[in-house]
């Protein structure tokens, strides 16, 4: 059994960088999803949000730098090593390790889903030209702002809600070896054994995966990124299984979660809606006309959505692509 102390130490020096309630943080910003406007049709029409895999996206080399390099540093790290005073003991050390990793990548890698987002200023009607450029159609597109002050806690949601953190590579390694260095310290102060071995493995690769998740190179600072992300080993109660699927795009079939909006709550008694998570939709430069806008909203009144028309806004950035 491992030794409540050893797990409590560890769980302090790997995770005391990051706010504890993951799930839920303390800071609730407005949150805009640059997106297609076809996009937003079948949001409105399904009442689901698509989440996609993370090695579909553009910064896939992001999550695969992380897991890559945090792998190689545990395996290879002299501290590690030292802390486990045998080499038997470290070779349990990483083959525990690697049989996690293993396990990870065949059953929870595949339905492991992102989000993404960008902070909002609630004076902003706008939006971000860069990205309108990079996600938002060119700017033929639109904005979702999201209220997550909507939301409410709910520690049994397979979900983690958190900001981006950027920095360069160099950092980012540094950040990597200081971690393992301070997992071999706690390593050293207890028993070597198989428990504690397993659990420190457990906990590094827990620690990893976050670390890779919504971490980025410093060049997309500008993005303000949040994300939430959804991972399918902490659906115990396999809650959110059924809305596992997939689209077809010109990159083939991509697996898919599409979160149904009413399977959240924005409180003990109400269900969620689009109506009322939404704060505001803003549409593109490029094609923020007059007759557009109202196009627009008449789109989301036909979709019984006529709370929402009221929150159609149109960008004012002289952009033409």
């Amino acid at each position: 059994m491992t030794n409540t102390n050893f797990w409590s130490e560890i769980t302090e020096v790997l995770w005391a960088d990051i706010e504890s309630n993951d799930s839920y943080p303390t800071v609730r910003p407005l949150l805009a999803h640059y997106t297609s406007v076809t996009t937003l049709e079948q949001m409105l029409r399904t009442e689901e949000v698509w989440f996609s895999n993370p090695l579909y996206m553009n910064d896939w080399e992001e999550l695969r730098f992380g897991m890559h390099v945090g792998a190689a540093k545990f395996r290879s790290h002299q501290a590690l090593l030292d802390a486990c005073e045998t080499t038997e003991n470290h070779t349990a050390l990483i083959s525990s390790f690697d049989q996690l990793l293993n396990e990870f990548d065949s059953k929870h890698a595949m339905d492991t889903y992102i989000l993404c987002l960008t902070e909002h200023c609630f004076q902003d009607t706008d939006g971000l030209l860069s990205m309108w450029r990079g996600y938002g159609a060119n700017g033929g597109g639109v904005a979702v702002v999201f209220d997550t002050t909507k939301l409410r806690s709910d520690d049994k949601l397979p979900f983690i809600v958190s900001k981006v953190t950027y920095a360069d590579q160099s950092t980012r390694i540094k950040w990597i070896e200081d971690k393992i260095t301070s997992l071999a310290l706690a390593i050293s102060k207890h028993e070597k054994t198989q428990e504690n071995l397993h659990a420190a493995s457990y906990g590094w690769l827990e620690r990893l995966k976050l670390f890779s998740l919504f971490t980025k190179h410093s060049g997309f600072s500008e993005e303000g990124e949040w994300r939430v992300v959804y991972l399918s080993d902490r659906d115990k109660e396999q809650r959110f299984a059924k809305m596992l699927g997939y689209t077809i795009s010109n990159r083939g079939v991509e697996p898919k979660l599409k979160l149904k909006i009413k399977e959240l709550r924005a409180d003990q008694d109400n269900a969620l809606s689009l109506d009322t998570l939404i704060e505001r939709i803003i549409l593109g430069p490029s094609i923020s006309t007059i007759l557009a806008t109202n196009s627009v909203r008449r789109m989301l009144e036909l979709n019984q959505r006529a709370s929402l028309a009221g929150k159609v806004v149109a960008s004012s950035i002289p952009f033409r692509p």
